[in-house]
Formats: C-alpha cells, sequence, structure tokens
C-alpha cells in the first residue's frame, strides 16, 4: 500500500515537471480597471483616478518560463492640481486614450488549469488622445503638453481557475510623459483585470 501511495505521488510529480517542459501556446481576451497616477516633484499634486483597459494577450511557454505579449485599449485619468505661485489650487483634468503593449515574462506554479502566475516586463504606451479640462479660464496656463508614446516596466501576480484569471498589477513609469513644461511627468499605476482563455 505504502508503495502505491509513493508510486502515485511519483506520477504525479511526473506529469507536473513534464507539463511544464512541454511548449504551449494559449489566447485569450481581457478587461479590468487601473487607477493611474503622476508623479509631481513638487510643480503639482495629483490623485489616483479610475480608469479602463480591454484586449487581447497571448501566452507561449515552455520549462515552466513564459513569455505573454499583449495589446490592449486602456483609459487613463488623473487630477492635476498646481503647486506653483501664481496658480496654486487650479485643477487640470487629463483623461489618456492609449494603445499600451506589455511584454512580459513569468512563471507559474500550479497544474491542472490552476496556479498562481508572477509576470514582469516593459510596457510601450501609444497616445491615442489626450483630454484636458480646467476649473476655470485662468488656468488654460497649467494646460501638459504629453508626448505620444512613453515607456513603464509592469510587476505583478495572477491566478488561474481554469480559463479564467485573474490580474493584479502596478505599472512604473520610466520615460517622461511631459514634453516642456512640467517636463517630470512619469505615469504609474495599478491594475486590476479579468483574463478568459479561448483556447
Amino acid at each position: 500500500m505504502k508503495k502505491l501511495i509513493l508510486f502515485s505521488l511519483f506520477v504525479c510529480f511526473s506529469a507536473v515537471a513534464f507539463g511544464q517542459v512541454l511548449p504551449s501556446f494559449q489566447f485569450g481576451v481581457k478587461g479590468g480597471a487601473n487607477l493611474s497616477k503622476l508623479s509631481s516633484h513638487g510643480t503639482f499634486s495629483s490623485d489616483n483616478s479610475a480608469g479602463y483597459y480591454a484586449g487581447l494577450w497571448a501566452r507561449i511557454g515552455a520549462a515552466g518560463i513564459h513569455f505573454q505579449p499583449e495589446l490592449y485599449l486602456s483609459g487613463k485619468n488623473t487630477t492635476m492640481t498646481s503647486n506653483e505661485a501664481g496658480s496654486v489650487g487650479q485643477e487640470n483634468k487629463v483623461k489618456f486614450t492609449s494603445l499600451d503593449v506589455p511584454l512580459l515574462i513569468g512563471t507559474k506554479i500550479g497544474a491542472a488549469g490552476v496556479g498562481v502566475r508572477l509576470n514582469t516586463g516593459p510596457v510601450i504606451s501609444f497616445i491615442l488622445d489626450d483630454k484636458q479640462s480646467f476649473g476655470d479660464a485662468a488656468s488654460s496656463a497649467f494646460k501638459g503638453n504629453f508626448k505620444n508614446q512613453a515607456v513603464a516596466w509592469q510587476f505583478g501576480a495572477g491566478l488561474d481557475l481554469g480559463k479564467l484569471g485573474v490580474d493584479l498589477r502596478y505599472e512604473a513609469g520610466i520615460t517622461k510623459l511631459g514634453k516642456d513644461n512640467y517636463d517630470g511627468q512619469r505615469l504609474n499605476l495599478f491594475t486590476l483585470g479579468l483574463a478568459l482563455r479561448l483556447f
């Protein structure tokens, strides 16, 4: 009986290890919410504002390591409040629409469709539009001048339950988002999303 139990455990662990070595390809859709905030360096303050994202993901893996490229449309919102003399308290509400391309490397712990994933990698964001609105007419001087693309780095973890997945990530801005005025701006955000594996 003891030998049978040991043999069964050996078979199970071997199957898990063998399954991680074999190459695999997965594809699906995902969507969720984000909280974004601009770094300030003292010139202004910025709050965490809610936004959205939705798009596609793929996962190519072997030997316990996977490469996960993604493509999604993202809406990121924040409110900038000036701390500079002459414009203290003036607000600029900014809404970014971007096409985001994360290129992630990760690993998964688990088997039989259930597991925990760890991911990290760069994200390239192509800014499609930035809408700005001001609290009053005078605050138009507080207008931001933003670049049309930015690079960030993502860190995150995910949980897979069959074809469903949940992801929690933090994205730290690497490149500056502003062109000239307030050029120290970097966009940082948290994301929480739900993914569905199609195959």
